[in-house]
This record gives C-alpha cells, sequence and structure tokens, in this order.
C-alpha cells in the first residue's frame, strides 16, 4: 500500500520533485566535476613526469658545464642522477617554424616517452625524436626528412619517434605567450652523438660547453641542494627548482586552480539545493499532512510513516546523485578531452578521467544528509496525536510588531503592507529566495566580468605594450652589444636585454630595454601605459609584493655567474607578464651593468638574412595562440550563465509554490472579498521583485569580490586587474529580473485554480 503511494505522491508533486532533482544533480554535478578536473589533471601529469625522469632542479651556467661538472653534481649526497642537458632554439630549414632542439646525455632524466616509432638510441647519428603535437599540426610523419638550422650549422636527418616529453608539458616559446602554437613551435630530441657531428668543431674545442644545464633528480630541498651544488661547482649558479620552470608550475597552477575552483563554486550550489531541499521537504509535508494523520489513524506506526516519507528525500538524493555524477564526469570531459583547449595547453599522453576519494565520501554524505532533512520534516507532522496530524497545515500565528504602529506603516498601500508581513513571518523561505537570487548574481557577474578582466588584460598587454610587428631573437652569445644595436638601428627597431639574477635565494630575470621607436611600452599598477625613465629600476607586482617594496625604496641583486652586486632605487611597479627588474639601457650603462642585446622589436616589412639572428617571431602569432584559450573561456562563462538561469529558476520556482501554498488561505479571503487574480498575481509577483532587487544589490558586489578572490588566487602569475564593463552590467542585472519576473507569472497563474470553499473551511 505504502510502496504505491509512493508512486502516486511522486507524481502528484512531479514538478517538485524533478525541480529537486535537478538542483542536487547541479549541486553534485559542478561539485565532482571541478574535482575530477583538477585531480585528472594531476594524475595526468604525474604519470609523464614520472615516465619521463621530470627533474627536481636546473643548474645553469653561461659557460657551459664539463663532464667534470656533472660528475661533482653526481656526487651531492641526496642526488639520485643527473643528466647534462641541452635545449636550444633552433630555425626549421624552409618554414618560419622554430623546434627546442634537446639533448639529454642521460635519458632517464629529462628524457621522452615514445608514442609512436623506433625507440630512442644515445647512438643514432641521424635520428630525430620529435614532439607529436608538432608532427601533427604541421604534416610530418615517421620517415621524412627534416633540416634544422642553428646560425651556420646544419643539423639533418630523419624523424624516427614522435614523442611527449615532461620538460616541454607546457611548450612555450617565451614568457610573452599564453597557449602553445604547435604549428610554428614545438621541441625536437636528437642524440649526444648527432650533436657531435653536426658541430664536432665547437664540441671539441670547447669541452662539451654546449650543454648549459645540468638537470638533477633529488629528494634535498632547495637551499640544501643549492648550498651543495654551489660548494661543489665552487661558485654560485643560478639553480631553479621544478616549482620554477614552466612545465611544472603552470601545471600545478592548473591543478591549484582547479581545487580552488573546487572549493568556492560547488559549495554555492550545494548549499542552494539543501537550502531548497529544506524548504521542499518541509512544503511536500505540509501538504501532506492530512494524509499522514489518515495513516496515523488506520493504525500505521510512526516509524513506517516516518521511512515512508524520508524515502521521497532519499530517492531525490538518489536520483540527483546519479545524474549528477554523469554531470560531472560530462564536464570535466569537457574541459579535459583530447580535443580541448586544456589539450593543447598540456600535452599528456592521454586524458583520462578520475575522481579524488573524498568525493564519493562527501556524495554518500550529501544522500544521507538529504534522507535526513526529509525525515525530520516528517517527524515534525507527526507530532501530537492522530486527531492533531489530521488537522490541515496553518502557518504560525503572525504577532504585530511594532514597527506596524508607526504612522510611516500606516501609510503604506495595501500589498506593500502584506508583503512585508509575509518577508517577517516567513524569514527563512524569504533568506533562502535571497540567497538564490544572490548566488545567481554570483556567477553572472563572475562569468561576464572574467571575460571584461580578461578583454581588458589582452588590450593592455598584447594590444597597447606590443607595438610591433616582429620580434627578432638574437644569439646574444655570440651577438656583440655593438652588433645588436647596429641590427636594431638598420631596422628602425627597439631592443632588449636579459640577464638571470639574485634577489635573496630565489631567480629572476633582469631586463634592459632601449625604446626609441615606441615599439615596446609598459603598463603600471593602474593598466595604464608609462615610460621607462633612466632614474632607478622597475619592479614586478609580484617583486614588490614578495620583498614589500615600493617606489624610493632600494634593490638589491646580483647577476648570476658572476661577483657583482647591485644596489639601485626603485622607480617604480609595473604589471607584467614576466617576473623580473626592468630598467632602460642608460640606467645600465651608468651602474655598470653588462649586458648582451637578446631581442629586436621592429615593424620591418624585410628583414635580411643576418648570421645573428636565430629566429623570427610575429605579433600575430602570439595574439592567434589566444584564440583556443578564449573559446575554453567563453565556453566556460556560457556555462556559468546557463547554470545561473537554471539555478534561478529552479530555486525562485521551488520556494514561489512554497510561498503560495503557505499563502494559499490568505489568497482565497482575498478573492472572497473581491479582489482580481490580476491583482493577487500582483501581490505575488511584486513580493519577488523586491527580494530580487535585494539580491542583486548584494549580489552585485559579492560576485565582484568573487572574482577578486579568484583572479588573485587563480591568476596572479598574470597580473589581472578586475574590470566589469558595461556588457557585466548589461546582461546580469536584467537576466536576474527577467528570470525573477519569468518565475512570478508562472507562480502568479496559480491563483486562478484557488478552491475558497475548501481553504476557507481550514481551521485556525
Amino acid at each position: 500500500m505504502l510502496l504505491k503511494k509512493l508512486f502516486r505522491t511522486l507524481w502528484q508533486y512531479k514538478a517538485q520533485f524533478i525541480s529537486m532533482v535537478i538542483m542536487v544533480a547541479l549541486g553534485i554535478g559542478v561539485f565532482l566535476g571541478f574535482n575530477v578536473e583538477w585531480y585528472s589533471l594531476e594524475v595526468n601529469t604525474g604519470e609523464i613526469y614520472e615516465a619521463t625522469g621530470f627533474a627536481d632542479y636546473r643548474i645553469y651556467s653561461d659557460k657551459g658545464f664539463s663532464p667534470e661538472d656533472l660528475e661533482k653534481v653526481k656526487a651531492i649526497s641526496g642526488v639520485e642522477d643527473a643528466t647534462r642537458f641541452l635545449s636550444l632554439n633552433v630555425s626549421v630549414k624552409g618554414s618560419t617554424d622554430t623546434l627546442a632542439l634537446t639533448v639529454s646525455e642521460n635519458i632517464n632524466v629529462s628524457g621522452m616517452l615514445v608514442m609512436k616509432g623506433e625507440p630512442y638510441s644515445a647512438e643514432d647519428p641521424d635520428g630525430f625524436w620529435l614532439s607529436d603535437s608538432y608532427a601533427a599540426a604541421n604534416g610530418i610523419a615517421l620517415g621524412d626528412p627534416l633540416t634544422l638550422t642553428y646560425q651556420t650549422i646544419t643539423v639533418a636527418g630523419t624523424v624516427k619517434g614522435l614523442i611527449k616529453s615532461g620538460e616541454y608539458l607546457i611548450c612555450l616559446p617565451d614568457s610573452t605567450q599564453m597557449m602553445p602554437d604547435y604549428s610554428t613551435y614545438g621541441f625536437v630530441y636528437i642524440s649526444p652523438v648527432m650533436l657531435d657531428n653536426a658541430v664536432p668543431a665547437i664540441y671539441k674545442a670547447f669541452a662539451g660547453s654546449l650543454y648549459h644545464q645540468i638537470n638533477v633528480k633529488s629528494s634535498l630541498d632547495k637551499p640544501s641542494f643549492v648550498e651543495s651544488a654551489d660548494h661543489a661547482l665552487g661558485t654560485t649558479r643560478l639553480i631553479l627548482s621544478r616549482d620554477e620552470t614552466i612545465s611544472w608550475s603552470e601545471a600545478q597552477g592548473e591543478v591549484n586552480e582547479g581545487k580552488t575552483m573546487a572549493s568556492i563554486l560547488p559549495v554555492l550550489f550545494l548549499a542552494i539545493a539543501i537550502l531548497t531541499m529544506v524548504t521542499t521537504m518541509h512544503r511536500i509535508c505540509a501538504s501532506e499532512k492530512t494524509q499522514i494523520g489518515t495513516l496515523k489513524a488506520l493504525g500505521f506506526r510512526d516509524r513506517q510513516i516516518l521511512i515512508h516519507y524520508s524515502a521521497y528525500a532519499m530517492i531525490i538524493g538518489l536520483l540527483g546523485t546519479v545524474l549528477g555524477i554523469a554531470v560531472g564526469y560530462g564536464l570535466g570531459w569537457f574541459i579535459m578531452n583530447p580535443d580541448s583547449a586544456m589539450a593543447t595547453y598540456i600535452d599528456v599522453p592521454s586524458w583520462t578521467l578520475h575522481a579524488p576519494a573524498f568525493t564519493w565520501i562527501v556524495i554518500l554524505g550529501i544522500i544521507a544528509f538529504l534522507t535526513f532533512i526529509g525525515y525530520l520534516s516528517v517527524r515534525k507532522m507527526l507530532q501530537g496525536t492522530a486527531a492533531d496530524a489530521l488537522r490541515p497545515y496553518s502557518p504560525k500565528r503572525m504577532k504585530h510588531l511594532r514597527f506596524e504602529e508607526t504612522k510611516r506603516f500606516k501609510r503604506l498601500g495595501f500589498g506593500t503592507k502584506w508583503n512585508l508581513r509575509d518577508c517577517i513571518r516567513h524569514k527563512a523561505r524569504s533568506f533562502m529566495t535571497l540567497f538564490g537570487i544572490i548566488g545567481c548574481m554570483v556567477l553572472l557577474v563572475g562569468g561576464l566580468g572574467m571575460k571584461d578582466t580578461m578583454d581588458a588584460f589582452l588590450d593592455i598587454f598584447y594590444e597597447q605594450s606590443i607595438n610591433y610587428t616582429t620580434r627578432i631573437n638574437l644569439d646574444e652569445d655570440n651577438t656583440t652589444p655593438e652588433e645588436g644595436k647596429a641590427l636594431a638601428a638598420s631596422l628602425n627597431g627597439d631592443w632588449a636585454a636579459s640577464r638571470a639574477v639574485q634577489i635573496g635565494d630565489k631567480g629572476y630575470s633582469l631586463e634592459i630595454y632601449s625604446v626609441t621607436h615606441d615599439k615596446v611600452r609598459f603598463a603600471d599598477t593602474e593598466m595604464r601605459i608609462i615610460p621607462l625613465t633612466d632614474d632607478g629600476v622597475y619592479i614586478c607586482s609580484r617583486i614588490a609584493r614578495d620583498f614589500r617594496l615600493k617606489a624610493g625604496d632600494k634593490l638589491s641583486f646580483s647577476p648570476y655567474d658572476s661577483s657583482e652586486h647591485y644596489t639601485v632605487p626603485v622607480a617604480g611597479v609595473l604589471d607584467s607578464m614576466t617576473e623580473g627588474i626592468f630598467m632602460t639601457d642608460t640606467f645600465a650603462d651608468k651602474a655598470g651593468i653588462t649586458y648582451n642585446i637578446s631581442s629586436v622589436f621592429t615593424d620591418a616589412a624585410e628583414i635580411p638574412d643576418n648570421p645573428h639572428i636565430l629566429n623570427r617571431q610575429s605579433k600575430q602569432s602570439i595574439m592567434d595562440s589566444f584564440d583556443i584559450f578564449m573559446d575554453l573561456m567563453n565556453k566556460m562563462i556560457w556555462l556559468l550563465v546557463i547554470a545561473a538561469v537554471i539555478l534561478g529558476i529552479v530555486v525562485l520556482y521551488n520556494l514561489g509554490v512554497m510561498s503560495y501554498t503557505e499563502r494559499y488561505r490568505e489568497m482565497a479571503t482575498l478573492k472572497v472579498i473581491g479582489f482580481k487574480d490580476s491583482r493577487i498575481g500582483r501581490l505575488l509577483i511584486s513580493q519577488n521583485l523586491w527580494l530580487t532587487v535585494l539580491g542583486v544589490l548584494i549580489g552585485i558586489p559579492a560576485g565582484a569580490g568573487v572574482l577578486q578572490y579568484l583572479l588573485t588566487a587563480l591568476a596572479s602569475e598574470y597580473e589581472l586587474k578586475l574590470v566589469l564593463g558595461l556588457s557585466t552590467w548589461l546582461v546580469s542585472i536584467p537576466l536576474t529580473f527577467g528570470v525573477s519576473l519569468a518565475v512570478g507569472l508562472m507562480v502568479a497563474r496559480k491563483n486562478r485554480n484557488i478552491d475558497m470553499v475548501a481553504a476557507l473551511k481550514t481551521a485556525e
């Protein structure tokens, strides 16, 4: 009997059950999806790091490392393995593409994972093991010939393997580019033998000085390793931990961003789902009060009735969970599939979805908690005798409040007084309606505000700051400052030089600029374009924050591979893509800082061949790399907008129907004394609109606050500044009001079906 009644009641309240299942599915789906995203990324990247022997430390030297230097590093206690390593950007003959030519003497450290083709051989004289992503983007197959050039040196051979590598998990030519573009840039491994054959004179003359890097696997912490390495090598070197490399830090940054997102948005959805569940179960149990009393009068025990009505909540939880798991994995796959922007950004062998163990514990806990909500709701209706339970539900008595006796209140219209009293009488329902509207606004302001913020970021750092057409990268080791300046002058361009420096125990980039043709610009912390002056250095916001520096303070730094030490005044703070120090060439010359020119920025249509030029990079190629990134961001924004609309509709409809149920007798009274359906409908809609106005006023700063927190926690390396443009206001506010009005109209139509006689028979 109770089983048949279970299905009949489910059908009777199908709209409410469906809406609650949707809310639970959304809550669990968003919770699971965001956790699947970061955990899958952690597992998938961890697998390639392990398979390719990703190094824990990288030691750099401009002069290169000898085999004896390598043995000294290997002899350090706590070092598991090490290799001399070469990574050098070279040109692909017959195209404008660039490849990172890579050699690892010990392939167990900073090695590769062969996806297709022959196994790697350290003795192979003419084999290339090429990035499979670059090969796919450029139509290169196994067995194809490939020729690489570096100045006057040519390396030719055939493609023998297609690979992936942890060292190039995020394959970027430099810090100006946010997304990889495998159609123009990739990486390739060759054997030490092939390197020796290609550059025999240089290799023999300098005793292996081409290896400017030693990569190390070690369990030592950085301070201990740096101290041991400096002692072993007899000088201070630039040493970067895996946390300071792009392939590790950016990937782990994505993982940490996922964890942060998983701790914010899912909480909002789950909280609203649970709060709505409380109100829905209360309303259903209130509507079923007579049925509960009848069952009790027929002899059913309280325990049986409790189990019966708790089953409704459990069914909602189970169905919502099943759908939520599908939504969660679907959301994870949307972000983490092989064709996604994430797969373009992070180049791993496979994209498999994994969920952390705690998510299943939380999901089981949610089901149990939802069932407990149903239990508490029906338990309240079972209090007293069967006769008490048989009486229909009636709202609690409303006491007159002191402000109702004021003249101002008495001047208010009937509708305003009625809605104010109702909000005060039903505080929980009013609060949850307000909470739902605030949640809707937070999602809309956060999503649309992120788009405005990114648009402003791209405008400043890529449309305005990059004022050149082509960036020319020079061989700074073999180019004198005079030769670099002469090349820049012949192309009517500006130039830059860079050195690795140390502040405290951390490495940074020192960038020296000569800007005479307005090809490179800089933005301050207010996102305004400013010129560099000759009276000090400029530091990025992260250095200013980490070392608590401001304009007028003194900054001390030391270049690596040098005994030099400089203390200079800080002229200003910049927002920058590069974490470093910036100065003019005039100030560098005055301070006695030596440098070699590394880049020239020009608008020249034709760039003549020059032995000092390594490669070229166009501004358009940098901008093109953002297309996929912006496409993913736009999809995520639309997902947030859709989620906000669904959230608003479901929450407001549920609570609107609850309001209708709780005021059923009052509306019947209004109809009896002559109120028309249209006027009663306006009373219902007006209360929704009041709460919407309040929700919007609270939701705007709340959404901006959440977005600011996310920008600080998720994108601090890009130094993004919060921007809320006109489009955010024109979409978020009208859309929220539109949802509220639409739901209000749906609920208001119900008053046409009020049974005045039945309603007014209810005992108070």
